[in-house]
């Protein structure tokens, strides 16, 4: 996925040929001469879901008839969803203007919900919400920085903010933190790119806990522990020169993972140990327990769809639908196209993720120190009460003895019961106690 490609604007461009295509049920396409029947639930073809499907019969797990039935309706039901979905993009993209200026309008907790007896002002609500973008090498998150920025941009001859690298063989990218304001004279929206995950589960899981809970810092420098001791030393002292000591710390608010759909694709079609690491590692970082917020798993981007049929980005969809366990609507597909139907769905996606981020915020500490005292009152309300519930129990015991007492005084009185009489007491003997 290119950041700086350009292509038309016009009707001609790569997303909508392809909705095009969807529409008329046209039996070419791009790569795989996929057929798709939207009717009944029925997908066939030489390369589509259907050969998944044969060969998951075969490799896969041993499961009886009717289980192997349900599995392959839901997917079948999962897959015409998204198909669905790109349709629906088409026609809701005429409200592109409508929507844009909701995220041009938009202020940090904006779309925040009064639940739980809480108002907006009970929520620690930041000036800028910090939206964070986090993927595997070459999965194009610079790519989609400047992608989101020329959404906004008035200027469309602006050159790209973000730095993207074309050839991710030959280094990693982004190895400094880098923020980007959304639009660039905004306060309230501002994008984080990244270094790339490694593939290292201690070393990704050491450094998603900083950012996590540490926060982030324009021009940080980020450094593995596998890194070997030459490129350390060269990138300390870039990082002598960038002063980023004086920028501001940011808390992050939410997370934007992006995957690269051909890799993705690979991983379906191939059976090789290093393909299926890519997923794997997807997998494993994106269910990283640091980038939920409770139970807000992160939003999840797929580029690199310009490459290929709109079969296989649907496939693609289905496939991280089951990976990772969220619908299909936490998913973007957003291609290298410069035509409405991204452009829509990037502020989508940009929506989706402001939205669950207003969700989110904490409270107040002074909302928290009430829930606190609250509970420390009510603590004090019941010890005092058992307190008293015990001295009751003892002076009952001393005023209405029914045995001698240990210390030998008795109480005097007559042996039988006279109506309206009183047993007396020898105060002298037991004046101790007091």
């Amino acid at each position: 996925m290119g950041g700086d490609s350009v292509s038309s604007q016009g009707e001609d461009s790569c997303s909508d040929v392809e909705f095009s295509w969807f529409s008329s049920n046209s039996p070419n396409l791009p790569r795989d001469n996929l057929s798709v029947k939207v009717e009944d639930d029925i997908v066939s073809g030489e390369n589509g879901l259907a050969q998944v499907e044969t060969r998951e019969r075969k490799s896969g797990p041993s499961f009886s008839s009717f289980d192997f039935e349900v599995n392959i309706n839901r997917k079948h039901r999962i897959y015409q969803e998204i198909l669905q979905n790109y349709d629906e993009l088409r026609i809701h993209c005429k409200n592109l203007k409508e929507e844009r200026e909701k995220i041009l309008s938009y202020s940090p907790g904006a779309w925040t919900e009064n639940v739980g007896g809480l108002k907006l002002s009970d929520y620690d609500i930041p000036k800028t919400t910090c939206l964070i973008l986090i993927g595997p090498r070459g999965s194009g998150k610079s790519s989609l920085i400047n992608r989101i920025s020329r959404v906004f941009e008035d200027d469309k001859c602006a050159p790209a903010r973000a730095q993207v690298s074309y050839n991710s063989s030959t280094g990693d990218g982004t190895y400094f933190l880098q923020e980007y304001m959304i639009p660039r004279d905004s306060t309230s929206i501002c994008l984080y790119d990244t270094r790339c995950l490694s593939g290292d589960p201690n070393d990704d899981d050491r450094i998603l806990y900083q950012w996590m809970t540490e926060g982030v810092r324009h021009g940080e420098l980020v450094l593995r522990s596998t890194d070997d001791q030459g490129l350390k030393e060269l990138l300390k002292h870039r990082a002598r020169k960038t002063g980023c000591f004086f920028s501001k710390r940011m808390k992050i608010n939410y997370v934007i993972y992006v995957v690269n759909g051909l890799s993705v694709l690979k991983s379906l079609e191939t059976t090789g140990a290093l393909d299926r690491g890519y997923t794997d590692m997807v997998v494993s970082s994106f269910n990283c327990s640091y980038l939920s917020f409770q139970d807000d798993k992160p939003v999840l981007v797929v580029t690199h769809g310009d490459l290929l049929s709109l079969s296989d980005r649907a496939r693609v969809r289905a496939r991280l639908v089951e990976l990772l366990g969220i619908p299909p609507a936490q998913i973007f597909d957003i291609p290298e196209c410069d035509d409405r139907v991204t452009e829509f769905t990037t502020i989508k996606m940009l929506r989706y993720t402001l939205e669950h981020a207003d969700r989110n915020y904490p409270p107040k500490m002074r909302v928290m120190d009430k829930v606190h005292k609250a509970s420390l009152s009510l603590y004090m309300v019941l010890l005092i009460l058992g307190l008293g519930i015990a001295i009751a129990l003892v002076y009952n015991k001393f005023i209405h003895p029914h045995h001698l007492h240990p210390h030998g005084w008795k109480i005097h009185g007559p042996t039988h019961k006279v109506p309206g009489m009183q047993p007396q007491i020898e105060w002298h003997k037991i004046r101790h106690i007091w």
